[in-house]
Order: structure tokens, then sequence, then C-alpha cells
């Protein structure tokens, strides 16, 4: 018989796998289903931070006007699950056709993904999204694999 903490972790792997589908689907209403109304999310692009599931939304929105299709991949994912909070971390590689036809194999990315358990569903009300940072040029590298 899974314990507790179990049941909750297979949950929230579900939910991760949730948000592949719907970037992969471009849906943004299915999204919006799995995040807290006050998510913060710190992305790599400008602003330092987006606040709300608007902000959030929006965020993917101007993501997927870039592309055709999409595609998004998740490896490496771990997870730490209490009572009421849960947090995570993996790789993610966010690809696709571009709207010009041109295909991409993306980047990866470094994700961290802090869930609330709130009336019994896991929604993330954080999520931290970098690349490594090469100190002597300043800039971030891309090209890394895990």
């Amino acid at each position: 018989m899974p314990t507790q903490r179990e049941e909750d972790e297979a949950r929230i792997r579900r939910q991760i796998g949730r948000i592949v589908e719907g970037i992969r689907a471009k849906d943004l209403e299915g999204l919006r289903r799995l995040y807290a109304t006050d998510v913060v999310s710190f992305d790599v692009e400008p602003p330092l931070q987006h606040v709300g599931i608007d902000a959030k939304l929006k965020n993917w929105e101007r993501a997927f006007a870039f592309f055709q299709d999409v595609d998004y991949e998740v490896r490496d994912l771990t997870l730490t699950v209490g009572d009421t909070v849960a947090f995570g971390h993996c790789f993610g590689r966010l690809s696709g056709t571009l709207r010009n036809g041109t295909a991409t194999s993306g980047m990866w990315v470094r994700g961290t993904f802090c869930l609330r358990k709130t009336d019994g569903d896991w929604l993330i009300a954080h999520d931290q999204v970098s690349v490594p940072l090469d100190m002597s040029s300043g800039k971030g590298v891309t090209d890394l694999e895990p």
C-alpha cells in the first residue's frame, strides 16, 4: 500500500507531465489549471519576475508565438514532498519548428518547481528557469546537455 507521500509524489509527477502536454499543445487554459493564481515565476527572459497567473501565461503566450509546432522535454526530475509543500528540480528543453519553418533543437535549461497543496491539488506556486553564466563573458551558456 503506497504511503500518502508516495501518492503525492505520483500526483506531482503527473502534474509535471500535464505541463509538458500543455506546452506541446500550446494550451494556455490547460496550463492555467496547473499554477497557483499567485504564482511567482523567474524565467530566462526579462523581467526578473513574472507575478500572478496572467503574467505567467503571457510569458508562455510570447514563447508559443515563436513556434509553429512546439515540443518540451523534462529530464532527471527529482522531487521532495512534504504534507502541503513540495519542490523539485529538473532539466527542460523547449524545441520545435519555428514560424518560418526552421527546426530548432532548443536549449537545455535548469528548472525548479515549488508546489503548494491546495484543496487536494498540487499547484505550482513558484518556478525558476535558468542557464549557467560564463563569468568571463557575462553571457548565458546555452549549448550544454544533461
